[in-house]
């Protein structure tokens, strides 16, 4: 999941090693901040192998009291548009998977999210699930990313039965004219349904909304036939030998091949036309913005970097950098000349642009026409804030499911509610303002609506 990792304890995947310089493979290994919080290596060498411990969930974090299965909500969207919401499964003929090469061409499942006709919604038959059934079970299994990224207890959560507020396949809203699209990649070792809070809100201030699973990457992608594609990043961390720098340019650039090949697909006129009722041409592929948390922050700005089809993008704590002497991503080093916004957390490792080198490489780099630059921090919040996290696990504590001290670690002192209204409020502010024209000044300077931001110039 994450990209910034280090801010993430129970995030890294090896014990010692280059590993512990970024973090970038850390979905996994619960429980340690004291390996990556270590000196990190600097030369790129071979991480140190795994202990047992840290590679068995059993040894480290609790399961769940035998019948209880707690359940939580999403927060309602704000905008005027119910939501409507599709699921297409993408196969890219022209390249192998990365992660099992010879064994197939490169499948990816996304979601669209849009603003949905008022009639059509109301019609429709079946509200979207958080997420689908089998993708849950793995989710909030022993090897999952909710039990290893989160620390939830094994079984203590009935997932499946989170529910969206979008219904599926709904009629496209009419009449308002094209819609900017906005790309969304996850964490590194998250799902792509791990920011349905924001992904939903967007839609219904009428965006559509398009979230990337990068399959082998992702904690688990549901697949046509019955198929589950778990992450083979656990495997990876157990493996002794894994170079993590060549692991970590693989992740990337699968997710930055998946982001251009979506974008690709999005503008083919066979593919629009399998949508749903209005959705194709409610799509304007003219302003297009990406969003992404931790890796899928650097995602983000590093395909904004390499296809001058995405026209700004946001960057939710993640760092853009790899181990190794000649770490620096090519999007920190050359910079880009479109608007970005950074969002900060009180993570040891992150806050604003100058206490990230890659942030301030990039920060530096980028000028020209079009270089908007913005960085704001929340005060308060830990790594996982920006994500479905920050509505859910409160809910979870409140039921006795998950421990406050976990909540604390995830999301950070700041309450949820407050992150939630935080991400979507400069999200929206920021993709309004580059891909509409419509500024509400938010991201000027600091705001008495959100006193616990922390606006850097």
């Amino acid at each position: 999941m994450p990209v910034n990792e280090r801010a993430l304890r129970r995030r890294a995947l090896v014990a010692a090693g280059a590993l512990a310089l970024t973090g970038l493979l850390g979905a996994f290994a619960p429980h340690a901040r004291a390996a990556a919080d270590g000196p990190g290596r600097a030369d790129g060498a071979t991480a140190a192998p795994v202990s047992a411990s840290l590679l068995d969930p059993a040894s480290v974090l609790p399961s769940a009291p035998a019948g209880s299965r707690a359940h939580a909500r999403l927060p309602e969207p704000t905008g005027p548009f119910p939501v409507g919401t599709t699921t297409r499964h993408l196969v890219d003929t022209s390249r192998e998977d990365p992660w099992h090469p010879g064994r197939g061409h490169r499948e990816v499942m996304i979601g669209l999210w849009y603003p949905a006709a008022h009639a059509g919604w109301r019609t429709a038959p079946r509200t979207a699930p958080h997420m689908e059934r089998r993708a849950a079970a793995h989710f909030g299994s022993p090897g999952g990313s909710g039990h290893l990224g989160y620390r939830v207890p094994a079984g203590a959560v009935d997932w499946a039965a989170t529910a969206t507020h979008a219904r599926v396949d709904a009629p496209a809203a009419r009449g308002t004219g094209v819609r900017p699209v906005v790309l969304y990649s996850a964490g590194l070792g998250d799902p792509r349904t791990w920011n349905t809070s924001l992904v939903e809100d967007l839609a219904s201030r009428g965006y559509v909304v398009v979230t990337v699973d990068h399959t082998y990457d992702s904690s688990e992608v549901a697949l046509p036939g019955g198929r589950l594609a778990p992450s083979v990043l656990p495997a990876l961390a157990a493996k002794r030998g894994t170079d993590p720098e060549r692991v970590l340019r693989r992740a990337m650039k699968a997710r930055v091949d998946d982001t251009r090949f979506v974008l690709d697909r999005l503008g083919d006129r066979r593919h629009r036309l399998a949508l749903p009722h209005g959705l194709a041409a409610a799509m304007d592929l003219r302003h297009v913005g990406m969003v992404g948390h931790s890796a899928g922050g650097f995602t983000a700005v590093q395909a904004m970097h390499d296809d001058r089809r995405i026209r700004a993008a946001v960057n939710m704590d993640g760092t853009m950098e790899f181990p190794g002497a000649h770490g620096m991503s090519s999007a920190s080093r050359d910079g880009v000349d479109r608007p970005f916004l950074l969002m900060g957390t009180d993570a040891a490792d992150s806050g604003e642009y100058r206490r990230q080198p890659s942030w301030k490489a990039l920060w530096q780099h980028s000028r020209g026409r079009g270089g908007w630059r913005g960085d704001v921090t929340l005060s308060g919040s830990e790594h996982g804030a920006y994500t479905d996290a920050a509505a859910l696990l409160p809910q979870l504590a409140r039921q006795g499911a998950v421990p406050w001290g976990t909540v604390r670690g995830d999301v950070g002192s700041v309450r949820g509610e407050r992150a939630v209204a935080v991400t979507r409020a400069y999200v929206a502010s920021f993709l309004d303002r580059f891909l509409r024209g419509r500024d509400d000044g938010l991201l000027d300077g600091p705001s008495g609506r959100f006193p616990e931001v922390r606006y850097a110039r």
